[in-house]
């Protein structure tokens, strides 16, 4: 992108960042955009074999001197009799009571998948699939913008991700998550089978960025014939996205455009009786109708264009 591109203004709440692979620890990030109720933060790594101790900060700001305040600390502790997991607040260079749990759900020498999820009042976390704790919040949320991850830890890749605006009632945890995060990168066009078609609450996740100005982005869903009752389509010149169905009709979304290089996107769709709801970036758009007989009969999402592919959940 050239240095006097313009770019549309981006609401916050559409604001994402690409994962990270690969980190080299101690590793510390802005957050873009800051974290808010239904942000996730995802690991995935590997615990050395001779691991004492490594933290996870959600931190308000990045300097060094003085040290910022720290919002959720989140610590295990391999190295003692009983190996535990700690969670405490620094603030104004204090730390508070901690809190405690025996056991790590983390061991040495295996891999992991820790997944935090911000609510409205505490983070929950998860590891390798499985609730293990909750934290309930000491300082106000909206003043995290930072990451810092510190210790005896190895991590392959670091996601940044928002809950389904779909999801009803209480979960611990979205449906259709945790998905792993690809690296290195898939190659485009990429293309998902749907041996059962879609049915009601089957989720389609697409997580990647764009690379060049010019071109486009389309998300088509095609039935056994190979034909494609309905696509989502990004188009970079006038930069604007749609549903285009198989007779070529087009229906605008509005919504503000992100399909930028090295800016990330994610395309969620969700199939409910009569057609398939859209979120991009973790905020809903609207939807396109579809009757029964044909998302049950689609056997194949295929994802092509101008963009780098980070991750395909069908």
């Amino acid at each position: 992108m050239s240095p006097g591109e313009n770019l549309d203004p981006i609401p916050d709440c559409f604001i994402l960042q690409p994962p990270v692979f690969h980190l080299v620890i101690p590793y510390v990030t802005t957050i873009f955009g800051g974290l808010h109720a239904g942000k996730m933060v995802m690991l995935q790594g590997v615990v050395p074999l001779r691991a004492h101790r490594f933290q996870v900060d959600f931190q308000c700001g990045c300097s060094l001197h003085p040290q910022p305040d720290i919002a959720i600390h989140f610590n295990p502790r391999f190295h003692t009799t009983k190996p535990h997991v700690i969670c405490n607040t620094l603030h104004s260079g204090r730390w508070q009571r901690e809190a405690r749990w025996p056991g790590v759900a983390l061991q040495r020498g295996a891999s992991f998948l820790i997944l935090f999820l911000f609510g409205n009042e505490e983070v929950k976390v998860s590891v390798n699939g499985w609730h293990f704790l909750h934290y309930r919040y000491r300082l106000p949320l909206s003043r995290v913008d930072t990451l810092g991850i510190f210790g005896d830890i190895l991590v392959k890749a670091v996601g940044f991700l928002n809950i389904s605006p779909f999801v009803e009632g209480s979960r611990e945890y979205p449906t259709g998550y945790p998905f792993l995060l690809q690296s290195p990168r898939l190659q485009v066009p990429c293309s998902r089978a749907l041996p059962q078609g879609l049915w009601p609450g089957q989720v389609i996740i697409v997580g990647g960025e764009g690379i060049r100005v010019e071109g486009g982005f389309t998300l088509s869903l095609r039935d056994e014939a190979t034909r494609t009752p309905v696509m989502l389509r990004a188009s970079f010149t006038d930069r604007t996205l749609a549903w285009v169905s198989r007779w070529g009709c087009k229906k605008l979304i509005s919504a503000p455009f992100l399909f930028y290089p090295q800016r990330f996107f994610e395309v969620l769709l969700l199939c409910q009786e009569g057609g398939l709801k859209l979120a991009l970036n973790g905020q809903p758009l609207g939807s396109t109708s579809l009757d029964q007989q044909t998302l049950e009969r689609l056997r194949e999402v295929r994802i092509s264009g101008s963009i780098q592919l980070y991750c395909v959940h069908s």
